[in-house]
């Protein structure tokens, strides 16, 4: 039965103390500098309790504690490694130095809220702030798979919304820079240049790209694995990134040709080092897409200085590897494949993230066959 009663400290300070029992009978207590607080207090324990969702303070560990739980668990599941990494960023650089103190009793959804707020407040992009939240969720998540809560009130928090329609567009080459990129292509990075556009691969797919993965009787990529910055294979991101990509017709040549000159390794890597192992996504960048960059003259102009010190302007390749992804995902939109279509082949693991990534470009259309064939006509013409 609950009861709240004013008291007297020894300190002579007067509180009004509310007291109920939990869900397992256990007496509970808490202190309130004003009797509205307190009657509120008791309203907020007895909807809880009802829906068996309450946890007293007491009882409850801090987000930071919950936080250290979490990533164990990501240990003994033998998450990878960069993933691990990226969690633990999110715990110690942007969870901890704001809530870690919270005990999760308190973590209520306009707790939530506000925590979501000052990321914003405090420079943090949409985009980060809602990996952070996605992380924080699951930090509660396995907190109330312990029992040490029983609710995941980040759930039910208000997401934070994509700014302004265009905002966070994805950056791609045009369909004109596509085409002066592969013009200076040499023939040894062909391959790889054309799979990536054509294919809409991420760079760790590429790295880890198989001969077995591809067949060339049939004309399709099976996507089965990446690799991770420390060039450890692993599954793709998500069940939803193991997935079939026709290959389009000079593509598919050019993979042919390739794989009679490709250097041989015990991995079978389609696109390997010179020695057969797995190439380092830096060494792509500095010692062939940014450089080709150059040399088909898409680029920034950013400030430098020449030989004699003086400010001048230089050119700076423009693109990441990854703008090659969302250009394939443009070409395919433009050609008229249906959203459902895209997500497939991107590998999302929802219509939502297609849509919210490529919204602004996809129309509804019908046929996808001919597509496929249809997508190099005027890059490689």
């Amino acid at each position: 039965m609950a009861s709240i009663r004013r008291r007297t400290l020894p300190s002579g300070k007067t509180v009004w103390q509310a007291d109920y029992r939990d869900a397992a009978g256990n007496r509970r207590h808490k202190q309130f500098r004003k009797k509205g607080e307190a009657d509120a207090f008791l309203v907020t324990v007895r909807s809880q309790l009802a829906a068996g969702t309450h946890t007293p303070d007491s009882a409850s560990i801090t987000v930071e504690e919950a936080a250290g739980l979490w990533l164990e668990r990501c240990r003994r599941d033998m998450l990878e490694a960069t993933t691990i990494r990226q969690y633990r960023a999110h715990v110690n650089l942007h969870i901890v130095p704001r809530i870690g103190a919270t005990k999760l009793s308190r973590l209520t959804t306009p707790a939530v809220n506000a925590f979501a707020d000052q990321l914003l407040r405090d420079g943090r992009s949409r985009d980060m702030a809602n990996r952070v939240l996605r992380s924080l969720s699951a930090v509660v998540a396995e907190a109330k798979r312990k029992g040490l809560v029983a609710a995941n009130n980040v759930r039910d928090a208000t997401p934070i919304k994509k700014g302004r329609r265009g905002e966070s567009r994805p950056e791609m080459p045009t369909r004109d820079e596509l085409k002066a990129i592969i013009r200076a292509t040499d023939d040894q990075n062909r391959p790889l240049i054309l799979t990536a556009i054509f294919t809409g691969l991420r760079a760790s797919e590429l790295r880890g790209l198989k001969w077995e993965d591809v067949d060339l009787k049939a004309g399709v990529l099976h996507v089965c694995r990446r690799v991770d910055r420390f060039n450890q294979f692993g599954p793709p991101k998500s069940a939803a990134g193991t997935r079939d990509i026709p290959l389009t017709p000079t593509l598919l040549k050019t993979l042919k040709e390739w794989r009679l000159a490709c250097p041989k390794g015990e991995l079978g890597l389609v696109f390997p080092t010179g020695a057969g192992n797995v190439e380092s996504h830096g060494n792509i960048l500095a010692r062939l897409f940014w450089p080709l960059q150059i040399r088909a003259w898409v680029v920034n102009m950013i400030d430098g200085k020449d030989e004699e010190g003086k400010a001048i302007k230089v050119p700076d390749a423009k693109y990441s590897l990854h703008a090659l992804r969302h250009a394939a995902a443009a070409l395919w939109i433009e050609q008229g494949l249906s959203p459902k279509r895209i997500q497939t082949l991107m590998g999302h693991a929802s219509i939502q993230q297609t849509f919210d990534t490529y919204g602004y470009l996809l129309e509804a259309r019908d046929d996808d066959k001919a597509a496929m064939a249809a997508v190099e006509i005027g890059l490689l013409t």
